[in-house]
């Protein structure tokens, strides 16, 4: 019998940004018993790459390793989730309004406008709505 890492698994990854969605698929295929696996004390990197929110750099998460047997069943679990993840999108990064962002074409200006004309005027309506509904209750406690 043949003995092997997760973490070996997903270093093969095609696409290392998904590894963690790897692992999480991992443990439930070993929950739901269609691979056989224990746990071992060691622990490696995640091949994944995060960045932090309004700071500089990345950083890695470490995880705690597996060891599975590999049977041809794991083997075809593993071909079908590689290339399922694989064809995983990101989704496209919102463009930032600028006037650089308009200039390119990257930014529809017509579309920009009627949004914030929208948001003016529900703005404007909640004060309105507002107002009134103080103006109300002064009448009421005279």
């Amino acid at each position: 019998m043949a003995y092997r890492k997760l973490s070996e698994l997903a270093g093969e990854l095609e696409n290392p940004q998904q590894s963690e969605k790897f692992v999480q698929l991992f443990k439930a295929a070993v929950r739901d018993g269609k691979i056989d696996a224990m746990d071992v004390p060691e622990r490696f990197t995640l091949p994944k790459v995060y960045t932090r929110r309004g700071a500089e750099g990345t950083y890695q998460r470490d995880q705690r390793d597996m060891v599975f047997e590999v049977t041809p069943q794991t083997e075809a679990w593993f071909k079908d989730t590689n290339e399922a993840l694989s064809k995983a999108v990101q989704r496209p990064r919102r463009v930032k309004l600028s006037l650089e962002a308009v200039e390119s074409g990257a930014v529809d200006f017509k579309a920009a406008a009627e949004e914030t004309r929208r948001k003016m005027q529900a703005k404007f309506e909640k004060g309105q709505q507002l107002g009134q509904s103080r103006s109300k209750n002064r009448k009421k406690k005279k």
